[in-house]
């Protein structure tokens, strides 16, 4: 499958509303996002403008929105990186972050692109992004998957996720618990 990993641009919001309508109705919705299709369907068009580009090329930096473009400009995948901070007056999620970090949401590839390699080249450029970044440094990327969430579990370990032992319940998520994975910053010698 062909395809390239790039960020969003401001004016792509219905494409962002698009691929989130369809993500927030795969069938582990419930467990993977903590919003519903019915709240995402009902908001108006200035929250997905607003939404896009914050998390555009051109937005403040603290949040990034990367897709998966098809050569006939179909989105096929999405994840977005947000930068959380110990200074940040209300953590995103969970505890407040105790390191600079960076922490991946909103992960989603369609169906039809499942098993192509989206999911690596999503993940590898959020990291990349993550380290990139020349303040803060990022000391480690984290992410919550549900524990009955199998499929991601199994490919964020196989990523190098790791768990941290940390766990809490995420709004929407349904009954259980959200597990905290995480990539340390790596070394001199480290490669992601």
């Amino acid at each position: 499958m062909d395809y390239s990993i790039r960020p969003v641009r401001a004016d792509e919001w219905e494409k962002v509303r698009e691929l989130r309508l369809v993500a927030l109705q795969d069938p582990v919705a419930h467990l993977a996002f903590v919003e519903t299709y019915e709240t995402a369907v009902a908001q108006p068009d200035s929250f997905w403008q607003g939404r896009t580009a914050n998390a555009s090329e051109d937005g403040e930096g603290r949040v990034r929105q990367f897709v998966a473009e098809t050569p006939d400009g179909r989105w096929i995948g999405t994840t977005t990186v947000l930068v959380e901070r110990p200074s940040d007056a209300e953590p995103l999620f969970g505890e407040p972050a105790k390191v600079d970090q960076t922490h991946l949401v909103g992960v989603y590839v369609r169906p039809e692109a499942r098993g192509a390699g989206v999911i690596d080249a999503l993940f590898r450029t959020a990291v990349e992004w993550s380290w990139a970044l020349p303040e803060p440094t990022i000391e480690r990327v984290r992410l919550y998957v549900h524990e009955d969430n199998a499929r991601a579990g199994a490919f964020y370990r196989r990523f190098g996720f790791v768990p941290t032992g940390e766990r809490t319940v995420m709004p929407g998520s349904g009954s259980g618990y959200d597990l905290e994975y995480e990539v340390p910053r790596p070394g001199p010698q480290q490669a992601v």
